[in-house]
């Protein structure tokens, strides 16, 4: 039997909304293509990660895989803007940040990478002009711009476009009607389009589907990625333990707790692993309050049986973290479960990967031949 094709909610009453949208976004873009306003491109490699929708694509862990992918050969940093921060100014990012003060998702990528470089800054270009500005010997020698496709103040050197599988972009509208933040034309300057979230067992009419839909130029190269999640982890070990395998939840009531635009997939996934979960959703980058834990603590009290976790997303799970009114009750029962990008068929990831690598090296190496 064929799987069914995605469809996308369309709310119709606001057309006329989406209208006037499409105007003011169509008139900056032209602005770009014609040059009257001006793009900054820089002598190191820029490669932008973003999409064309609100809510999660996948951003974070595409760019937590091209850290893995790049780290081993070059300095790398991450420049984001650090949605929903109480600052927009230039700030490099520590292992003890806040994440009201930087952003949930930089803070989880320096807290998974310390090594690497993250800054937030809403002025990408000011951003990078003080990342270039670092003593030469610490200097990155590429840098990876998260959520910056609609910043085009910023020439980059490669653009990577992610758009979800559970959301197709081309049966999208314009926001407010639908989720489109600009009209799907503009997936046109990205060179790689990357359709994230997609079934493991995704079959040849779905790779149809996307590739017909998406319509891509020759120049452009499609790749189909999926979510891999991994151990059940412990939130504050030195009260919980050891992490759980999946089959550890196999008799365990789940309490699923998440802040983030689509959680679906991770509940799709949770599924097959126990047979009591509860879910809780809040919205995307949520500052969870004292009584969003209370009202936690209520639902996980509806279960009289101590065989209970409270499982969460990386990028709640550091902003629970730092909560100061976690009580040890609520700690003990908190875990988080991580996430990785793997690609659809294996081929297409060692691409990818070969692509990725030699523009890297290549515009570096243009970069030092003396102009004309």
């Amino acid at each position: 039997m064929e799987k069914d094709k995605p469809s996308v909610g369309i709310r119709r009453s606001m057309a006329p909304l989406a209208w006037l949208y499409g105007l003011g976004v169509n008139f900056r873009n032209s602005l770009f293509d014609r040059k009257i306003l001006k793009q900054k491109s820089f002598d190191i490699p820029v490669i932008c990660v973003g999409n064309l929708t609100v809510g999660g694509t996948g951003k974070t862990p595409h760019i937590e895989y091209l850290i893995r992918l790049l780290s081993p050969q070059y300095k790398v940093a991450v420049l984001s803007r650090g949605y929903k921060r109480k600052s927009n100014d230039f700030l490099i990012v520590d292992t003890d940040s806040k994440a009201h003060n930087v952003g949930d998702e930089p803070l989880q990528i320096k807290q998974k990478f310390p090594e690497t470089l993250v800054v937030v800054d809403k002025n990408r270009v000011n951003g990078i002009r003080k990342i270039l500005s670092i003593e030469k010997e610490e200097r990155p020698n590429v840098i990876l711009l998260d959520d910056g496709f609609q910043h085009r103040y910023v020439q980059p050197s490669l653009s990577i476009l992610l758009v979800d599988s559970n959301r197709p972009v081309f049966e999208d509208r314009l926001l407010p009607m639908g989720s489109l933040r600009e009209p799907l034309k503009g997936k046109e300057r990205a060179s790689i389009v990357i359709v994230t979230k997609c079934d493991p067992d995704m079959q040849p009419i779905d790779f149809r589907i996307y590739t017909n839909g998406l319509n891509l130029y020759a120049f452009q190269q499609l790749y189909f990625t999926s979510f891999d999640y991994g151990t059940v982890t412990p939130l504050f070990p030195d009260l919980q333990g050891n992490p759980l395998q999946a089959r550890d939840l196999r008799k365990k009531h789940v309490f699923l707790i998440a802040g983030i635009a689509s959680p679906q997939p991770l509940v799709d996934k949770v599924e097959l692993f126990t047979y009591n979960l509860y879910t809780k959703f809040f919205p995307d980058h949520h500052s969870f309050t004292k009584r969003d834990i209370q009202s936690i603590r209520e639902l996980t009290d509806t279960v009289d049986d101590n065989n209970k976790i409270i499982l969460t997303t990386e990028k709640d799970a550091v902003r629970l973290r730092a909560l100061p009114y976690l009580d040890e009750e609520i700690k003990k029962m908190l875990y988080y479960i991580p996430v990785r990008v793997t690609f659809i068929e294996e081929k297409e990831q060692e691409q990818f990967n070969n692509n990725i690598l030699e523009h890297v090296r290549n515009y570096q190496t243009n970069s030092r031949l003396p102009e004309e």
